[in-house]
């Protein structure tokens, strides 16, 4: 039995002895923490005995596939991880450095009944984490992160015998192969590569020319100080610079992937950044014509356009908009039987026959030269100029400690809920509906909105907005919203301000 030590603290001896824990890295769908401030590695091998223990308990098959992504600790974490789990009578099948998405490849690859993907996903240096699962293409959601954070800080974890390390080469040429198939593109395309350093920059080119385009390298050399900027395609900061980097190529598109790479930002021919959510409306559009009457499933984040696109209601598409948060859409994509799922973050989840329905960058990135490779008379800038005009902000996060940002999440949700009841107005229009499942959506009569929820990886909160009607109506909805989240004093600073 491991019990994490809540007295330790860095530079003491006890620090390099004893677990220590912040009980707050284990959040709705993974484990994240800043290294070594707020876990030590005998941390992380109680991690690894937790996890072991979990899978133990829930009658998982002691197997398990664990990677690594590229940061200069990473490895050290993983290795205390992988020797928690061998302490457990865990079997590891270690597939050396990868992307979060290869993880999850493997363990269809490898059949192994659960995964570990060490990775801070695209948080900056300095933070650390496990992205974990037992269920493929499933990763832990609320109810497993809350049992593993007891079996761990309970001191619940089990020693058995029959741990065992095997290092399995090959993988990651699996996934690439699994990727690009025997796929070739008839149109010549020119496209910026941008990898910001990070993972992905082993993986993207490669895949990229592979099925036959011209690649523009944008920080495509592995260094894992980040010397250029945090790879994260929701950041402006990276967008900005895929977008200066087509300008001055003449690429037909830009393609931005983050930390782990299970993200894939867009860049038009014409430098305009694509957010997310309009890139999975223009993807579920092709999609629905091949595939009518699929479901679509969108996180509360994204564009109302899921639901009122008239070219997707023609293919008989239908809109599911659901909790925020990678375990959350694969749980419903797999539920609902969906085609796809997008997130506003950059995540996409594309299902059988695409996919396996787990988040994959590089996956999404194939699939839009596939879409523009079936439309040759389109451009990038086409393809978003068909779509109906909205207006959105990008993905703003003010400050809010993760002690406290739930608490003031629901005095918020409450607030906005109570204007709806008193028929108070946003921007100067009735509130239709507040929609709870994720934060506070709040829908006004004319299909605007207005969001608020709690960030699930970060000490921030999350505040989105868009218009169907101008930019000047989606500013004055993030005015009348911020004016909300303004009464609450422990809301910091946003990280970006429209």
């Amino acid at each position: 039995m491991v019990k994490p030590n809540a007295t330790v603290t860095p530079n003491t001896w006890e620090f390099l002895r004893d677990p220590m824990i912040n009980p707050t890295g284990f959040r709705e769908y993974d484990a994240r923490w800043k290294y070594p401030d707020d876990v030590n590695l005998p941390g992380i091998t109680a991690l690894g005995m937790g996890l072991g223990t979990q899978m133990h308990m829930n009658g998982i098959a002691p197997v398990i596939a664990v990677g690594n992504d590229y940061r200069s600790y990473s490895l050290t974490i993983k290795n205390a991880l992988m020797l928690g789990l061998m302490r457990a009578g865990v079997h590891v099948k270690d597939i050396g450095p990868a992307l979060s998405p290869m993880a999850y490849f493997s363990q269809f690859h490898l059949d192994a009944p659960a995964v570990a993907m060490v990775t801070a996903s695209h948080n900056p240096n300095g933070w650390t984490g496990v992205k974990m699962g037992f269920e493929r293409p499933l990763t832990h959601g609320p109810h497993e992160m809350n049992e593993l954070r007891d079996i761990v800080l309970g001191g619940k974890t089990v020693a058995r015998d029959g741990g065992k390390y095997e290092f399995v080469d090959g993988v990651q040429q699996a996934y690439i192969d699994d990727l690009c198939g025997d796929f070739k593109m008839t149109r010549k395309l020119k496209i910026v590569c941008a990898t910001g350093n990070g993972t992905s920059s082993a993986f993207a080119p490669a895949v990229l020319e592979r099925i036959g385009v011209e690649v523009v390298p944008s920080h495509t050399a592995l260094d894992y100080e980040f010397p250029n900027y945090n790879p994260n395609p929701e950041a402006m900061e990276m967008l900005h610079d895929m977008s200066a980097s087509v300008t001055a190529s003449g690429a037909d598109l830009a393609l931005g992937f983050d930390g782990d790479g299970d993200r894939c930002g867009v860049v038009d021919d014409e430098g305009v950044e694509i957010f997310a959510d309009k890139v999975g409306v223009i993807m579920a559009r092709d999609l629905s014509k091949i595939y009518p009457n699929s479901i679509f499933v969108a996180d509360v984040k994204s564009t109302g356009l899921f639901a009122s696109d008239p070219e997707l209601l023609k293919y008989g598409a239908k809109a599911d908009y659901w909790k925020t948060g990678h375990s959350h859409m694969k749980r419903r994509i797999k539920e609902k039987g969906a085609l796809a799922g997008f997130e506003k973050s950059g995540h996409y989840f594309l299902a059988e026959p695409i996919g396996r329905g787990y988040d994959c960058g590089m996956r999404v990135a194939v699939e839009i030269c596939k879409l523009l490779d079936r439309n040759p008379a389109m451009s990038m800038s086409d393809l978003r100029k068909a779509l109906p005009t909205t207006y959105a902000t990008p993905t703003m996060a003010p400050y809010c400690d993760d002690d406290k940002k739930y608490a003031v999440l629901n005095r918020l949700v409450n607030k906005l809920v109570a204007d709806h009841k008193a028929g108070r107005k946003i921007a100067g229009r009735a509130i239709k509906e507040v929609v709870t499942v994720n934060g506070a959506r709040v829908i006004l009569d004319n299909g605007a909105w207005g969001l608020v929820r709690a960030s699930s990886n970060t000490p921030n909160l999350v505040v989105v907005c868009e218009s169907p009607e101008s930019e000047a109506e989606m500013r004055a909805i993030f005015k009348d919203i911020d004016a909300v989240v303004r009464t609450e004093p422990d809301v910091g600073a946003y990280d970006q301000m429209i």
